[in-house]
């Protein structure tokens, strides 16, 4: 990116012109926008990774040994609300 700050558009404009915001964001722009001339979103380009297979992630992931034990699934059910 370069040193000029994003472009910014009113909610209203930006409806009207979101096609041609993403084509923007697309070319790597990053636009910002306001709502009564307060900053509220800022729409950025998606960082892509490339996947090359099965087991690319091999070495990149570091698991505890106890990862699928019953109490970490029991933990991971109570903070989503499923525990009976």
């Amino acid at each position: 990116m370069s040193g000029e700050p994003a472009a910014q558009f009113n909610i209203h404009d930006a409806k009207t012109n979101l096609s041609r915001i993403i084509e923007r964001v697309e070319h790597g722009e990053e636009i910002v926008i306001s709502r009564a001339g307060t900053p509220v979103a800022k729409v950025i380009p998606l960082r892509r990774t490339t996947r090359t297979g099965r087991g690319s992630l091999r070495g990149l992931l570091d698991l505890n040994e106890d990862w699928d034990s019953d109490e970490v699934n029991d933990a991971i059910a109570r903070d989503f609300g499923l525990s009976g």
